[in-house]
């Protein structure tokens, strides 16, 4: 699973007995060489499908990468914006590995990234564009909506907030069983152990994510993607939330 340049046994030992700030501080430097980066096809394929749906000849204004980690969605931004782009994390780790990877010359869009909660985003009508990738499950059910509020508030009316969704694995494979062990030992792990980590894969359902943007005013969709895995039942693996606010 991991590059001979991804993290040891040990540095993820001490990362998953950390808070999740502190742990992504320590994992910053060697994040881009592990599975937990969204892989680029996954990027590539939301790009994609935002393509032509700015209000400016297709393109947005100004983007917003929610918990932008080490910067692999600012990519899928600069594609599709063309004012500016904006990163925002809480990891100061993950904000110096993003700004060394955009080092050198100056280009359009321009590039800044802030340290910020996602829960307490400091924007209002700044954005037309907002996106995600892998930070739902940092949040308890409970905090989606002070996510999803502050993106509704960053954004421009008309403005869409856009992220992939896996498919629910079949009760059958493997994959849901890993899954399930792995969200066990972390509730085990947050049980016995302080400052909690925060990361639960089958916490952000679709059913859970639609209401609680429904309920933060969004108008939602879910699109298709080209080139997304199938299922055992040939239904896609996964698909791409965009919510526009009106």
């Amino acid at each position: 699973m991991f590059s001979p340049q991804g993290p040891t046994l040990r540095e993820l030992t001490v990362q998953a007995l950390s808070s999740v700030e502190r742990g992504y501080d320590l994992l910053a430097p060697k994040f881009d060489h592990t599975p937990f980066r969204t892989p680029d096809r996954i990027l590539e394929a939301t790009g994609e499908a935002l393509r032509g749906r700015g209000p400016s000849g297709g393109l947005f204004e100004a983007g917003l990468d929610v918990c932008c980690g080490t910067g692999a969605g600012i990519g899928v931004l600069r594609s599709l914006c063309r004012e500016r782009v904006v990163g925002v994390d809480f990891s100061t780790g993950m904000l110096t590995a993003a700004r060394q990877a955009v080092a050198g010359p100056p280009r359009t869009p321009a590039v800044t990234y802030l340290r910020a909660d996602a829960r307490a985003l400091p924007f209002t009508a700044a954005f037309d564009l907002a996106v995600t990738f892998g930070a739902l499950g940092h949040f308890l059910p409970a905090e989606r909506a002070a996510v999803f509020a502050g993106v509704h508030r960053a954004l421009r009316p008309g403005g869409i907030f856009a992220f992939p969704i896996a498919a629910p694995p079949p009760p059958r494979s493997a994959l849901y069983w890993t899954l399930l062990g792995f969200d066990a030992v972390m509730r085990v792990r947050n049980l016995v152990w302080r400052p909690p980590f925060v990361m639960y894969y089958r916490t952000s359902s679709l059913g859970a994510v639609r209401a609680d943007l429904r309920a933060a005013g969004f108008a939602v969709e879910v699109m298709p993607v080209r080139g997304a895995a199938r299922r055992p039942d040939g239904s896609p693996g996964w698909g791409l939330v965009v919510a526009r606010k009106p």
